[in-house]
This record gives C-alpha cells, sequence and structure tokens, in this order.
C-alpha cells in the first residue's frame, strides 16, 4: 500500500494508494519546447532521419502593460495528469474518454506514441477517447516512437515498454534527446530491463521487453517521473514492486492505477493545470485593484505547495467549489491583488514548487523584500537552464540580479521599476510565459521573442493573458 503525507495549508486531502513513499515534498514534471516532424527513407541500404520544426520562422508577442488583471480564465487540462491517463488507458481493456484533455503538444506527443503501439486513439475539440489493447496487448512499431519534446511521455513510458514481449526505439526531438535518462535506467535495469541509450544516459533509448521483477526501490531523489516509470514497470513484473522516495511527488500515477492489475477504461474529466494557472495568478497579484476567477484546477495535494508560497507571500487566494473527479481534488481560485512581501525559497520546498521557480523568479522585481532561490540547480538542466535565462532576461528588463551556481537573488521594487525589453526565451514555454506576466506591470511594452513555444504546455496562453489583462 502506499501512504501519502499530509502537505499543509492548502494541501488537506489525504487518500490511499497502491505503494508506499515517504511523507515530503513534490516534484514537478519536465517538458520540452517546439515540436517536430519526423521523415525517414533509406538511401543505399542506410536509414536517415531528418527533422523539420513546425515552426518555420520564430513568432513573436508584444506585450503591452496594463492597469489590471480582472475577470476569468480557464487553463487548460493538466499536462501530468493527461499523459498518465493517455498511456493507462492504451494498457487498459475498453475505451476510455477524456474531457479537457491537455491541448499541449507534449501530451499529443504521448498520444501518438500510444498509437503507434497499437492503441485506437481518437480526439476533438472537446475529448480524446483511447481504445486499450489490455496489459499484454500493445504491439511493435516498426518506426522509432517520437516523444516530440516531452521528457514525461519518454521517462513514463519507458517503463511501459520495458515489459513488453518486443523490442521498441524512443528518442525526441534535439533537445529531448540531451536531457539525462540515466534516472530511469538505473532502476528499470535493476528489475530486469534491456535498455541501451546513446553514451549510457542519452536518448534514442532501445527497450528489449521481456520479463521483470518486482522490487523495492529506494529513490535518491525525488521525481514523480522516476517513480511512475518504475511503477508502471510493476504491472508487468513478477512479484511486488514499491518505491520510497526522499520527498513526496505527485501522486498521479498511483490515482489512477489503484485499481490493480486489471485496468479498464473510463470516462474522466481531466482538472485543470494548476501550474498554468500559477501564471495568472501572479499576474493578478501584480495590480492592487486585480480580481480574478480561475475555473477548475486541479488541487492534488501533491501540487499545491505553490499556493501556500504565494500566502506567505501575501497574496489574496482562496479556494472555492472545491470537488473530486476519478480521485483527484479540483475546485476554483479566486485571486484579487495586493502587494507581495517576496521571501526565499530553499531545501525541501525546492522540489515541490520547482516547475513554478521561474514565475516567482520574475515576480522578485515588483515584491518588497525581492526573491532568493537556492538549492534548485535541477533548473540548470530543464528545457534550458532556467537559470541563466531568467538572469538574463530580468537584467534585460533592468533589474539587480545575482545568479548563483544553484539558484538567484533578485532585488525587490526598491531598485526601481522595470521597463520593457526584447525577451529571449531559448525555446522555454515557462520562461516565455513568466516574462509575458511580469511585461504586464513594466513601464514599456516588451517583446517574446520565439513565443510559440508557450504551445508545449499552453497552446492559448496568450489570448487567455491578453483576454483577462485590462489596459
Amino acid at each position: 500500500m502506499i501512504r501519502t503525507g499530509r502537505p499543509a495549508h492548502f494541501s488537506r486531502f489525504v487518500r490511499k494508494c497502491l505503494w508506499r513513499t515517504a511523507r515530503g515534498d513534490s516534484s514537478p514534471e519536465e517538458t520540452r519546447p517546439a515540436r517536430v516532424l519526423k521523415f525517414r527513407f533509406r538511401k543505399d541500404g542506410l536509414e536517415q532521419l531528418f527533422r523539420f520544426r513546425e515552426r518555420k520562422a520564430l513568432s513573436k508577442q508584444t506585450i503591452q502593460p496594463a492597469k489590471v488583471v480582472a475577470g476569468g480564465v480557464v487553463p487548460p487540462g493538466d499536462k501530468s495528469i493527461s499523459h498518465r491517463y493517455a498511456m493507462l488507458a492504451g494498457i487498459a481493456e475498453g475505451e476510455s474518454e477524456f474531457s479537457n484533455f491537455a491541448l499541449a503538444a507534449d501530451c499529443h506527443s504521448t498520444l501518438g506514441c500510444m498509437k503507434s503501439l497499437g492503441a485506437e486513439v481518437v480526439s476533438d475539440k472537446t475529448s480524446v477517447r483511447v481504445t486499450g489493447r489490455g496489459l499484454h496487448g500493445l504491439k511493435g512499431s516498426r518506426r522509432t516512437l517520437d516523444a516530440g519534446n516531452s521528457g514525461t511521455t519518454i521517462r513514463l513510458l519507458s517503463g511501459i515498454l520495458a515489459g513488453q514481449n518486443f523490442t521498441t526505439k524512443i528518442a525526441g526531438d534535439e533537445s529531448l534527446n540531451k536531457r539525462p535518462m540515466k534516472r530511469i535506467l538505473t532502476p528499470l535495469r535493476e528489475m530486469g530491463a534491456q535498455i541501451s541509450a546513446r553514451d549510457d544516459n542519452f536518448a534514442p533509448l532501445e527497450i528489449r521487453g521481456g520479463k521483470l521483477r518486482g522490487m523495492h526501490y529506494e529513490m535518491p531523489m525525488a521525481s514523480a517521473q522516476v517513480k511512475s516509470a518504475v511503477l508502471l514497470a510493476g504491472l508487468f513484473a513478477e512479484g511486488q514492486t514499491s518505491v520510497t522516495e526522499p520527498a513526496r511527488t505527485r501522486d498521479h500515477t498511483e490515482i489512477r492505477a489503484n485499481g490493480g492489475l486489471k485496468l479498464t477504461g473510463r470516462k474522466v474529466e481531466v482538472p485543470g493545470d494548476l501550474s498554468s494557472a500559477v501564471f495568472f495568478i501572479a499576474a493578478a497579484s501584480l495590480f492592487e485593484d486585480s480580481a480574478l476567477h480561475i475555473q477548475g484546477v486541479g488541487l492534488n495535494p501533491t501540487r499545491t505547495a505553490i499556493l501556500d508560497v504565494f500566502t506567505r507571500m501575501g497574496a489574496s487566494i482562496q479556494m472555492l467549489s472545491l470537488r473530486t473527479a476519478q480521485g483527484e481534488v479540483m475546485g476554483d481560485i479566486a485571486v484579487k491583488g495586493t502587494q507581495l512581501k517576496g521571501g526565499v525559497l530553499e531545501g525541501a520546498e525546492i522540489p515541490l514548487v520547482i516547475d513554478e521557480l521561474p514565475m516567482l523568479a520574475a515576480l522578485g522585481p515588483f515584491t518588497e523584500q525581492g526573491i532568493e532561490i537556492r538549492d534548485a540547480s535541477e533548473l540548470r538542466v530543464k528545457e534550458s537552464d532556467r537559470i541563466a535565462a531568467l538572469a538574463e532576461n530580468l537584467r534585460r528588463m533592468g533589474a539587480t540580479v545575482e545568479e548563483r551556481p544553484d539558484g538567484l537573488k533578485v532585488a525587490g521594487r526598491g531598485a526601481g521599476k522595470l521597463h520593457g525589453a526584447e525577451i529571449e526565451p531559448r525555446g522555454d514555454h515557462r520562461i516565455a510565459m513568466a516574462f509575458a506576466v511580469a511585461a504586464l506591470a513594466a513601464k514599456t511594452p516588451t517583446t517574446i521573442r520565439d513565443a510559440e513555444c508557450a504551445g508545449v504546455s499552453y497552446p492559448t496562453f496568450y489570448d487567455d493573458l491578453a483576454r483577462v489583462a485590462e489596459r
């Protein structure tokens, strides 16, 4: 059995799950920018792979200063949950239907992989339907599975593929293929998986499926992706599989797989993505007269530490209309504008809010004390080197920043008001969106280069932001 801890304040919901975890903090999912198209052909007996980016030219968005943020917004479906639902539906029996499935490019990479493995996938504007092939019914793909920009896709799916009776190759775009994979290779190999990787750490991966043995894995680092990869492999293993994590991570895999070894199709509503809602909580907090209502947000207690951080900084946040859907807590968030105090984020709190750190850092110049982030060296190996990207772009807007190996210190509003600038997000969706929000409170307009990289997680972000920002 799994025992989940009870995070404080906003995180007040406790549930029973399948595997035992240690009490602690949560860990984010990892995502990547810009999708790619792949074309293969053979010439002189050799297969060559050509990649063409879907974005033919870098896009730009100009953000005008605002006076207030008001109205309502509905964030897109939760990425972490959408990934897991799609994978588990593919190995379930019967049809699953998901409303509010994430529009993010990363999640559609997962759908594409499941389709290549034999699951039937049908999607339209309002829902996604996946007809699974059962726990042992997937079929091999002649072509390399394309995880696109999605670290969640390649890492979690590796756990499923390790237990199949066929060999699979899986890779992603240029940036994903530079992301470390050793963290999943080690435990999966201990379970008996045969996986080869470039330099024994990077994609492309070749996974030779076969018999797995259950084990207890003591995780050396807090990672929802590593935990999920092991637990998904455990569905195909002989004997019990359990995980102990040094810090509590998001538990969507355990919640959805709580039926044991027999998975059946379901009709499920995907909650709105809290990490996407954070950009609007931040935007509303910039202006004292703001009043914003964010609807249908996932409030899983392993994800809500960011709300505790905002509250500690003085934000005015209220949760409304709480309910559950297939074990996931969801509700609305009401935000009113206020002056934020800022503060220090460090230690055990960092894994809880790693995805939201770019937005918190970009808020630094608008807070009383500024923002200081420590113990966050993991930011260096995200979609971009987020520490360097944050420091560079904050300086472009006139902020006072001290960059450190494991974080940064951003001076508060006493150092002066920010001005508009040209922002280089380095292909990182969270950097682009964080500075689009910061631009609302700048003195002059700001231009976000390669703005479409936001589509990796939030395709309608700029439209939603423009609708609630009053000028």
